[in-house]
C-alpha cells in the first residue's frame, strides 16, 4: 500500500516555499513582461534569497547545486510554483533548463559539467533544447530530419527545428540530430551541446503563440554547416532517443504538479468569486450548477494529485512508471482545462478579460494537451500497456488447468489499476 502523508521534511519545505510565494511572487507578478518574464533587477534579487533559504533548483540532486529530495518533494513544491508564472524562474526550476541540467548531471563530462552545467544551475545563462522539427511530427522523434556528420574531430549539424522555448534567450542549445542513419530507428540519434554564437547556428523567429508566459518565446531555428567539436557531443553516440526519455519522465511529473498549482489557485478564486457575487437575489455558491462546478473541480483535483504522487513515488523507487507518467499527462491537461473553464465561466466576463489571470491561464492551458507528447499519443501508451499485460496474464492463464491462472489474470489486472 502507498503512503502519502508527507514527512515532517517535506512540510518544512513546502511551508518555507509557501511563506517565499506570498513574500517574493505573488507582489511581483504584475512586473511580468511577455514572453521576457520578470527584468533582471527585479528577477536576481528574488533569486538570491531563495538561493540563501536553501530551496533554490529542487529538481536537482544536492551535489549538482539542488535540493535533491526526490521527486515527491519535487511535486509538492512544483505545485505551489505552478501558482504563478514567475515562480520557478524565481526558484530555478524553470523549463527547458530544468531538463537539460538533469540530462547534463546524467551524461555529461566533467569538461561539460564546468562549462555549461554549472552556470546554468547558477542562473547565469540559459538553454533551450532543439528536438522539434515542422516537416515531421513532433510526437514521433524517429523521423527527425537533422542530421549530424563527422568530419575528422568535429561534427557538422544541418536541420531545421522550432517550436524551441527560450531560444531567443539560450546561450546554448542541446540539439537532437541523426548520426547513424543506419541504426535501429532508436539508435539513429545523439545529443550535442552548440553553443548560440556558433557559426550556422541562425535563430529564424519567434513564433507566434497563443499565451504570454512563455519566456523566451518559442522559436524556429535553422542549422547550417553548423560545426562543433567532438567533444560537444552529450552522451553517447546513438544515445540521443535514451536521453531524451531520461529528462521527459520527471519533467512530467514537473508540468502535472505545476498544473495542479495553477487549477487549484483558479479554483479558489473560483470559489471566492462564488461566494461574493450576487444574482436575482442569491449568491452565486446557492444554486445548483455552481455547487456542482465546485464539487466537480474538488473531486478531479483530488484525483490528478493522487495520480501524480503515485506516479513521483514509484520513480522514487526506481519502478518502471511510463505507464502512470502518461495518465498523468493526459488526465492533468484535461482537469486543468475544465477547472480553469469552470472558474471563468463563475467569473463571468471579468474572467474572459485581462482584470482576471484566469483568461491568461486558460490560453496557456490548450498547450498542455500538445507538448511533452499529445495526450493521444500518450493514451495510446497506455493502452497499449495495459493490453500487453493483459496479454501476458492472459498466455499464464492458458497454460493452467486447475483455475489458478484466472487468479492470476484478476491478480494482475488489479496491478494494472493505478491505487492510490
Amino acid at each position: 500500500m502507498y503512503d502519502f502523508s508527507p514527512s515532517a521534511e517535506q512540510v518544512r519545505v513546502v511551508e518555507r516555499v509557501r511563506a517565499l510565494m506570498d513574500e517574493l511572487v505573488y507582489p511581483n507578478e504584475s512586473q511580468l513582461v511577455p514572453h521576457r518574464g520578470l527584468p533582471r533587477d527585479v528577477l536576481k534579487p528574488l533569486q538570491a534569497r531563495v538561493k540563501v533559504e536553501g530551496l533554490w533548483a529542487a529538481h536537482l540532486p544536492a551535489e549538482a547545486g539542488g535540493l535533491g529530495m526526490g521527486n515527491a518533494t519535487l511535486g509538492l513544491v512544483n505545485e505551489q510554483l505552478g501558482r504563478s508564472p514567475i515562480a520557478p524562474r524565481v526558484f530555478g526550476t524553470s523549463a527547458p533548463d530544468t531538463g537539460n541540467t538533469e540530462i547534463l548531471w546524467l551524461a555529461g563530462t566533467p569538461e561539460q559539467k564546468r562549462t555549461y552545467l554549472e552556470p546554468l544551475v547558477a542562473d547565469e545563462v540559459r538553454s533551450c533544447i532543439a528536438m522539434t522539427e515542422p516537416e515531421v511530427s513532433g510526437s514521433d522523434p524517429t523521423q527527425i530530419r537533422s542530421t549530424a556528420v563527422q568530419d575528422g574531430d568535429a561534427w557538422i549539424i544541418n536541420g531545421h527545428k522550432w517550436f524551441i522555448t527560450n531560444a531567443s534567450n539560450a546561450a546554448f542549445a542541446i540539439v537532437f540530430a541523426i548520426t547513424d542513419p543506419m541504426a535501429a530507428p532508436h539508435r539513429r540519434a545523439s545529443m550535442f551541446i552548440v553553443p548560440t554564437d556558433t557559426p550556422g547556428y541562425q535563430l529564424v523567429r519567434e513564433v507566434p503563440v497563443m499565451g504570454e508566459h512563455s519566456e523566451g518565446g518559442h522559436c524556429e531555428l535553422r542549422f547550417v554547416n553548423c560545426r562543433v567539436p567532438a567533444e560537444n557531443m552529450l552522451g553517447e553516440r546513438g544515445g540521443g532517443f535514451a536521453l531524451a526519455q531520461a529528462r521527459l519522465g520527471p519533467g512530467r511529473i514537473t508540468h502535472c504538479m505545476r498544473w495542479i498549482g495553477v487549477a487549484q489557485r483558479a479554483f479558489e478564486l473560483m470559489l471566492g468569486r462564488a461566494m461574493e457575487r450576487e444574482t436575482r437575489g442569491q449568491k452565486l455558491a446557492d444554486f445548483q450548477t455552481i455547487q456542482n462546478w465546485i464539487a466537480d473541480s474538488a473531486a478531479e483535483l483530488h484525483g490528478f494529485r493522487l495520480m501524480t504522487l503515485h506516479a513521483a513515488w514509484l520513480m522514487d523507487r526506481g519502478a518502471d512508471a511510463r505507464t502512470e507518467i502518461s495518465m498523468i499527462k493526459f488526465v492533468g491537461a484535461r482537469v486543468l482545462h475544465d477547472v480553469l473553464d469552470r472558474a471563468i465561466q463563475v467569473h463571468g466576463a471579468l474572467g474572459f478579460s485581462q482584470d482576471s489571470p484566469l483568461e491568461g491561464w486558460y490560453r496557456e492551458a490548450r498547450a498542455a494537451r500538445i507538448y511533452d507528447g499529445p495526450d493521444e499519443v500518450h493514451r495510446m501508451v497506455v493502452a497499449r500497456q495495459i493490453l500487453k499485460r493483459f496479454g501476458e496474464s492472459q498466455a499464464l492463464a492458458d497454460q493452467t488447468s486447475d483455475g489458478v491462472g484466472h487468479r492470476a489474470v484478476e491478480a494482475d489486472a488489479l496491478a494494472m489499476t493505478p491505487t492510490t
